[in-house]
């Protein structure tokens, strides 16, 4: 179905099917912007460190794994559910402070699979993290 002809959640209908008090929540992950083809959500840096001080290349894998994995949900809504099934990232560099920002963008949304690409930067623009998300698309479970 194209996006034309189906209506989307707005990003806070979104936000109240993504269960409370999960890692979105831990990370203190926040949404600016959820559309198929691309989404946007900042996290802190302060709480999600590695033992020296630096973002933990995990919190860039959680952030591009719940941008692309919203993004496939957002590509079957409503009905449908989005299951990661591959992740892959480059970290390029670090980051100790502030806040760090995921933009993913769609490469491709299909009838079974989806992949998105995701940009981590800093607050300076500088690009901290280079990841590839894939989910496996399906109808939602009856009942």
């Amino acid at each position: 179905m194209s996006e034309s002809t189906r209506s989307l959640p707005s990003l806070e209908e979104l936000l109240a099917v993504i269960p409370g008090g999960g890692l979105v929540e831990r990370m203190g992950i926040e949404f600016v912007e959820a559309a198929p083809e691309r989404l946007v959500a900042t996290m802190p840096v302060e709480g999600n460190t590695q033992v020296a001080g630096l973002l933990h290349g995990g919190a860039s894998c959680v952030l591009a794994e719940t941008l692309g994995s919203i993004g496939a949900l957002l590509h079957v809504w409503p009905g449908g559910q989005a299951l990661g099934t591959d992740i892959n990232a480059t970290h390029h560099r670090s980051a100790s402070s502030g806040l760090v920002t995921g933009t993913a963008t769609a490469i491709s949304l299909g009838r079974t699979l989806c992949s998105h690409e995701v940009v981590v930067t800093d607050e300076a623009g500088r690009r901290l993290c280079t990841a590839r998300i894939t989910n496996l698309v399906r109808p939602a479970p009856a009942g």
